[in-house]
């Protein structure tokens, strides 16, 4: 029984996976909110490490999302994990 529930709920995040890609949205943690780093604390970690925040925004895939530029001052659109503040997606304009 455990074995058809691990693959019932690998199928569907395989699923999730695929129709978010499919419709173009960053998926970047099925984690509940609670796990989340604080939104106001992440943003100044970013903000010590050389990033400048134009925008800052929670996406439906849900991640958090910057746009404006990098420590290399390169203007960038990233989407971070909001569980451990990796990035998932970086997009350089």
């Amino acid at each position: 029984m455990k074995k058809l529930m691990m693959a019932t709920a690998i199928g569907a995040a395989t699923l999730l996976s695929a129709c978010s890609a499919e419709h173009g949205t960053t998926q970047c943690t099925t984690a509940p909110e609670a796990e989340w780093q604080n939104q106001d604390a992440f943003q100044a970690q970013l903000l010590a490490q050389g990033y400048k925040i134009n925008e800052f925004k929670v996406t439906g895939g849900n991640c958090y999302e910057i746009y404006g530029f990098d420590k290399e001052e390169n203007k960038v659109e990233i989407y971070f994990n909001p569980v451990d503040g990796s990035i998932v997606k970086k997009e350089m304009h």
